[in-house]
């Protein structure tokens, strides 16, 4: 494209930002990445800094794998049910439509929202757990799919030299956790990148520090509550799919307030949200909503997360994590040249990853990126002896 029709789009897309984002909002030229760019190739972009990041995301191999990755229902067979590439898209769409009302960057919104669950293992919000234990006992820090996610980006990807995200986008990704409600989303204005990379050192050691950190854009907390807003109802929708919860078991108050139906509920959630905050340093829902939401997030747990049959083959399932993490080990110990796991970390990685990763972080790591057939198949194939057929292969 020529230069000058270049500059012309770059500058009215700048003056659109500054016509429309309100003061509280992310302008795309804040964008900060860690690493430097070819500037050369930057002149030729029209994209903002955020676009460029929600490319890089959409078109790298862990976005390809997020169709084959549970959400919250795992072992049924049912095509009905939401599985995490549905997930990432329905928060970018609720986070992006708030984020519109309240004169954000959009550009921002739906990178952090389309990325934020990268890190996510097979078997969902139950395999991190399980993964998490092995870390723990295995003395390399913890587990936690925020942290994973901007592993994932910053040295996973692009076999191993990562994909050079901007700041606001990978601390949004880090601060996205949103399972403890807060009466005011507030961000972090001041955070510098430092802090930002300080921050994900010491969620990486303690999985649990993620739930006290702030992001650094209004954005951000954006898809942090809009994170909440879009799996509520809609994990009642598939959990009535599979005939664990029938509508009317809802609680009444609830139903009266937020509807019984996903999208009432997410209507209701997203209204009253903008209604609360717009025009405000942060975000919030008025008091009869916020207890709703709660009590619904409670209804949920009980009845859908912590349900006895969904969680009856749990233990099945943290046998194999932990087989599949001493299998891979071994291979890497032994540096086994027939094995998946070496073969990646030795040919598809930069060489600095397989010298300067200890073993047992190349394992998880591994695991982390693992959908959920490919989890069960390589179980499988390593546990379940292989069917001759007829005869032995031979004429």
């Amino acid at each position: 494209m020529d230069s000058r029709l270049v500059s012309t789009i770059l500058a009215q897309n700048k003056q659109r930002e500054e016509l429309t984002l309100s003061p509280l909002a992310c302008p795309s030229s804040r964008g900060q990445r860690l690493a430097p760019e070819n500037r050369e190739a930057g002149r030729k972009d029209i994209r903002s800094s955020f676009t460029r990041d929600t490319d890089r995301i959409i078109h790298s191999l862990s976005y390809t794998r997020y169709i084959d990755k549970t959400q919250v229902f795992y072992l049924f067979q049912n095509d009905n049910i939401t599985h995490r590439v549905l997930h990432v898209q329905l928060v970018s769409k609720i986070a992006r439509q708030i984020g519109r009302a309240l004169k954000l960057n959009e550009d921002l919104i739906e990178a952090i929202a389309l990325g934020h669950d990268l890190g996510h293992v097979p078997y969902g919000h139950d395999g991190e757990r399980f993964l998490n234990r092995i870390c723990q006992d295995e003395n390399i820090g913890s587990f936690s799919h925020n942290v994973q996610s901007v592993r994932t980006l910053r040295e996973l990807e692009n076999n191993g030299r990562g994909l050079n995200l901007t700041v606001q986008v990978l601390d949004g990704i880090l601060c996205h956790n949103g399972e403890m409600l807060e009466d005011v989303y507030l961000p972090s204005p001041a955070k510098t990148a430092e802090q930002f990379l300080e921050e994900y050192e010491s969620c990486a050691a303690d999985g649990s520090a993620g739930r006290g950190i702030k992001p650094m854009t209004l954005e951000g907390c954006v898809v942090r509550i809009a994170d909440v807003i879009a799996y509520i109802g809609r994990d009642i929708e598939d959990a009535i799919t599979i005939g664990m919860l029938k509508r009317e078991e809802i609680p009444g108050q609830i139903r009266e307030l937020l509807g019984d139906r996903n999208d009432h509920i997410i209507r209701s959630l997203s209204y009253d949200l903008i209604e609360q905050s717009f025009g405000k340093k942060g975000l919030s829902f008025s008091d009869p909503y916020r207890k709703a939401l709660k009590e619904l997030l409670e209804f949920n747990y009980t009845n859908i997360y912590h349900n006895p049959e969904k969680k009856s083959e749990d233990p099945k399932i943290e046998k194999m994590f932990r087989y599949l993490y001493n299998a891979y080990l071994k291979e890497l110990v032994s540096r086994d040249g027939d094995s998946y796991i070496f073969r990646w970390a030795s040919r598809k990685m930069r060489p600095a990853y397989l010298e300067s990763t200890p073993p047992e972080r190349i394992a998880v790591d591994y695991i982390a990126c693992m959908t959920d057939r490919y989890f069960n198949e390589d179980f499988r194939r390593r546990v379940i002896p292989r069917d001759f057929g007829f005869k032995i292969g031979r004429e």
